[in-house]
């Protein structure tokens, strides 16, 4: 169960609900995890200073369980989804920043329990 936060200074209009599906949908390949799963949240118009700059921006904040824990797998992820946020986005690469957090089956609540029991 992956959670997609996507904080930018764009405005609300970058982010139509095609692009909302898109990103979730390709998330959700390059993670591995089936897109009904997915929970993406898109927070537009933020005021936000990068690099010492309020130039357009986008921090993506992923986390999930047991697809996040190591180096080589988010080094995998974030060329994947760095390239798909410069094309969709029209931002360079030094405009964007990834988060990537391990959850653990225990942290992540569903249907009053927690993944680890479901």
């Amino acid at each position: 169960m992956p959670f997609v936060d996507l904080q930018s200074n764009l405005p609300e209009s970058s982010f139509s609900e095609e692009f909302l599906k898109k990103l979730s949908s390709f998330a959700a390949a390059v993670l591995g995890k089936p897109v009904d799963r997915m929970h993406l949240i898109v927070k537009p118009g933020l005021p936000m200073l990068m690099a010492g700059s309020c130039a357009p921006c986008v921090a993506l904040s992923v986390s999930a369980i047991g697809v996040t824990d190591t180096a080589d797998k988010n080094k995998e992820h974030s060329a994947k989804l760095f390239e798909f946020l410069t094309r969709e986005l029209a931002l360079t690469e030094d405009r964007i920043t990834l988060q990537f957090h391990s959850l653990q089956p225990h942290q992540v609540g569903k249907k009053g329990t927690v993944m680890s029991f479901l």
